[in-house]
């Protein structure tokens, strides 16, 4: 063997042991910015977790928002009687619907058109936003991809402004929603919040903007021209776009042909069907006219009697079906247009742009306000003449006078029970007896009509007549009665006077005639109503109060005042109600000045009261009507009595002629005289004799009422000091202080008096609730105390 190195020869098996792997060359040139296969599927790696975490953070931290304010506010909806539209306040038209209400061919139509796969896919469709992004791009048009859930999200909680953030938080409410709500809840809330064109939002709206019906009524043809605007509102509308037609019908057949695959329509159903055109579109008029008159009587309603609260109002989704009839709502209006607006002349009379009107018609024996006139246009007059309670309501008062008297079998100061053949002392300016205010109205036209009964001092509406009766009955008792009848007690100037019978109270149109339909429907009173049904968000029902009724008034006491104004239409003041036609009691009445007159009445089947008002329309001063319309004088027995007339008559147009069935009192027929007056002249209903039955020499009428002699404090505040009387508190001696002066300008509800066989109406006069009075139609007294000026 030899000691010298051998040549190596080259390695077949491999490297040796602590030899390393041969080195991978090194990539140049273009190869170099290829990635390696490591590199994608680390790369694929990261971003799966990347989006996963991305996705788990947005869903975490993007929570179900609550609605937007325009989703959820609502117009609620007035409807008449008879379920026709009356008006819709609030400026987002749109009016909730359960699904169940909305047509099974409308649902259908809206999937077609929208999402057809709606019941079967997830909140997100990757297919359809894909395929919306391809199309876009490809110039096929501009479209969504959203589904249906994704269009709901935009339009309940987000805005509509098109800007990534909002797109990502409606990904994820989407989800979050899709799995906290049914398919059914999604699809209502879509069709409710979608807007359909003529400011119609939701699907309830649309169909009574286009078709004039309910979303329950929609057909299969009604329902896809619906689904067919979501995709342009404006510009399918077919009434305001005519040249956008075609495109519109191609739409239309695109939803109907999505229904036929879908197997919602067949095909047969299919080829019949024609093209809907849409109704002409109603240019909104809001609250004008008498809608907003109404649609705040019908809210003062809810709120007063705590059925719905302002702020739930304000919400809106109210479905409010009234009691207001619209062929009687109709006449009420035209009434007024022919018997008082078409004779004004606002150009040439300054007087005449002073003129307001109202009016109520209530049902006597449901309490239902079947018609309301508020003013000539809500947006003109904004105050409602039908609820306003400013003016004073004048001698329609004097019936709760008479009924009050029958009610509490009151008698004279002689002692004779007041019936309606009783006799008064009908002498101008003649002092009250029984009373301790000096008070001493005056007749219209200084006119003195010496013994009169109570009937024809009803129909003449003589002041000394019953100032004195509501003396003899206690100012107290009459007060109740009008409350028992219907007037609030709140009511302005209604206090516990002599006075009270002239009509200084300032009780409204409403007020009068909730009292007088108590008088119709022979003393049986019951709260009024205006509300036949309501609803919200179309499905819940609010309850309603239920009406009790109670005898207010004995069935004697109304009835015999019915008699007696069945007179005053037949021979009194009221002869212009005859033109009604029918079997009629009424009153008229004229507020001091004329500045406002009165008609109130009744058949057996209707009680209505109608009131002319002067207000200055820039001050809303109150304004005397003299030379209203042409007229010298505007009285009861003028315009009010003659819309009162051609209403009635239009308004029971087709009913049967009904008659009073009346039941009078004990001694209705009875002729009471009234004693000779003493020696000197001086005229009193005191009794002749001193055993005269009715007479008590302990205490005389009004002392109840707290009038009071020989010097004292009155409970009417009138008070004397020293035996001097203030504000016409009469002492002793009979003198008085500014007390029992009237005025000189008194109003009338009828014609001038000749020879004392014509009424002269004598619906005003002038005295302070203690009867002080000055010249010009200004009566100085106290009322509970306070100075203050009284208007009869």
């Amino acid at each position: 063997m030899s000691d010298e190195p051998q040549p190596q020869q080259p390695n077949q098996g491999g490297p040796g042991p602590g030899e390393g792997k041969p080195r991978r060359p090194k990539r140049t040139g273009w190869r170099r910015i290829i990635p390696t296969w490591r590199m994608l599927l680390a790369t694929f790696v990261i971003g799966v977790l990347l989006l996963i975490g991305l996705f788990y953070l947005g869903y975490s931290m993007v929570h179900i928002p609550t609605a937007n304010s325009l989703a959820t506010k609502q117009s609620n909806v007035y409807l008449y009687a008879d379920g026709s539209q009356l008006a819709r306040d609030g400026e987002v038209n749109r009016e909730n619907v359960t699904l169940a209400q909305i047509s099974k061919d409308a649902q259908h139509a809206v999937l077609a058109a929208e999402d057809r796969d709606f019941y079967t896919e997830s909140a997100i469709d990757p297919k359809a936003m894909v395929r919306a992004a391809w199309n876009t791009a490809t110039g096929k048009g501009r479209q969504s991809g959203s589904t249906i859930t994704q269009q709901y999200v935009k339009n309940y909680y987000l805005a509509q402004e098109q800007t990534v953030t909002r797109k990502v938080k409606e990904f994820f409410i989407s989800i979050k929603l899709d799995q906290e709500k049914s398919k059914d809840e999604i699809l209502e809330g879509y069709l409710n919040t979608s807007y359909f064109g003529r400011n119609a939002y939701g699907i309830q709206a649309a169909a009574q903007a286009y078709y004039g019906m309910d979303a329950t009524d929609l057909d299969a043809a009604r329902g896809a021209y619906l689904a067919a605007l979501l995709n342009a509102p404006s510009e399918y509308d077919v009434v305001a776009h005519p040249e956008n037609k075609p495109a519109a019908q191609a739409r239309w057949n695109y939803v109907l042909d999505g229904m036929v695959k879908e197997g919602w329509l067949t095909r047969s159903e299919r080829t019949g069907l024609k093209f809907p055109m849409p109704k002409e579109a109603t240019v909104s008029t809001g609250m004008s006219g008498q809608r907003g008159y109404l649609v705040d009587a019908v809210k003062q309603y809810l709120v007063e009697n705590d059925i719905v609260d302002e702020d739930s109002l304000e919400a809106g989704g109210y479905r409010i079906t009234t009691t207001l009839q619209k062929p009687k709502q109709d006449a009420f209006v035209k009434a007024v247009n022919d018997q008082l607006i078409s004779k004004l002349d606002k150009d040439n009379r300054e007087v005449d742009t002073y003129v307001r009107a109202g009016g109520v018609a209530v049902d006597p024996r449901t309490g239902k306000v079947v018609a309301m006139y508020g003013g000539i246009d809500y947006v003109k007059q904004y105050t409602n003449g039908a609820t306003r309670r400013d003016f004073q309501v004048g001698s329609i008062f004097k019936p709760f006078v008479l009924t009050s008297a029958v009610e509490n079998r009151s008698t004279t100061q002689n002692g004779f029970p007041i019936t309606p053949n009783t006799y008064y002392d009908g002498t101008n300016k003649r002092p009250v007896q029984g009373w301790d205010g000096g008070y001493a109205p005056e007749n219209e036209d200084q006119f003195s009509y010496g013994p009169i009964t109570v009937r024809e001092a009803t129909d003449k509406s003589v002041n000394s007549v019953y100032a004195q009766m509501a003396v003899d009955v206690g100012p107290d008792k009459v007060m109740r009665t009008a409350v028992d009848l219907g007037v609030p007690s709140s009511t302005p100037e209604l206090g516990p006077y002599p006075s009270i019978a002239l009509g200084v109270a300032q009780a409204s149109v409403l007020d009068m005639a909730k009292a007088y339909a108590t008088l119709a429907n022979h003393g049986e009173h019951g709260p009024y109503t205006m509300v036949e049904k309501i609803t919200r968000e179309g499905a819940e029902v609010i309850d309603l109060p239920e009406r009790r009724t109670n005898q207010a008034v004995s069935r004697e006491a109304a009835d015999t005042t019915t008699s007696v104004l069945r007179s005053v239409v037949q021979q009194g003041t009221g002869t212009p109600a005859q033109a009604a036609g029918r079997p009629a009691a009424g009153k008229t009445g004229t507020a001091e000045e004329d500045q406002a007159a009165w008609f109130a009445g009744y058949t057996p089947d209707l009680a209505t009261v109608v009131a002319v008002m002067g207000q200055d329309p820039v001050t809303a001063a109150h304004k005397s009507l003299y030379g209203a319309t042409g007229l010298e004088r505007v009285n009861g027995s003028g315009p009010p009595a003659e819309i009162w007339a051609q209403f009635t008559r239009d308004a029971l147009e087709g009913t049967p002629v009904t008659d009073f069935d009346l039941r009078l009192q004990d001694g209705a027929d009875v002729v009471y005289m009234p004693p000779a007056p003493p020696a000197g002249g001086e005229n009193t209903d005191a009794p002749a004799d001193e055993d005269t039955p009715g007479t008590d020499d302990s205490q005389t009428p009004g002392e109840a009422q707290g009038g009071t002699s020989d010097g004292g404090t009155t409970g009417d505040g009138g008070t004397t000091t020293g035996g001097t009387p203030t504000d016409g508190a009469s002492t002793d001696g009979g003198t008085t202080t500014d007390g029992g002066t009237s005025s000189d300008g008194g109003t009338t509800d009828g014609g001038t008096t000749t020879g004392g066989d014509t009424s002269s109406g004598g619906d005003t006069s002038t005295g302070g609730s203690q009867g002080g009075t000055t010249d010009g139609g200004t009566s100085t007294g106290t009322t509970g105390g306070t100075p203050g000026t009284r208007r009869q």
